[in-house]
């Protein structure tokens, strides 16, 4: 079964910049859609960016549109988030979602990490 590890997290001061990582074990990412979602202490979770499996195809929510960037490489079987000029929004845990469509069974499959803590705070 996919298993999904999320990193680099930590304290950042506003404007500063941070990489999340999502390294997939168990099953190769190739065919999973993934998104990144978060939620601060108090509030609902909130869907942050998501990618295609090819890797083709982006979204991002509005509140991190030109500050964050989700990419892959499938080959190291590894998700990125990479955020820049951070808020103090921005804190929550960052979770990581794997989606894989399978209509041949009639099933939809998702994964999730167990997130990781992000601070932006001076």
């Amino acid at each position: 079964q996919l298993q999904l590890l999320e990193s680099g997290g930590g304290l950042v001061q506003p404007g500063g910049s941070l990489r999340l990582s999502c390294a997939a074990s168990g099953s190769t990412l190739d065919h999973f859609a993934i998104g990144w979602f978060r939620q601060a202490p108090g509030k609902e979770r909130e869907g942050v960016s998501c990618i295609s499996s090819s890797g083709d195809n982006t979204n991002y929510a509005d509140s991190v549109k030109g500050r964050f960037t989700i990419s892959r490489d499938n080959a190291k079987n590894t998700v990125y988030l990479q955020m820049n000029s951070l808020k103090p929004e921005d804190t929550a845990v960052y979770y990581c979602n794997a989606r894989r469509q399978q209509p041949l069974v009639g099933r939809t499959v998702d994964y999730w990490g167990q997130g990781t803590q992000v601070t932006v705070s001076s």
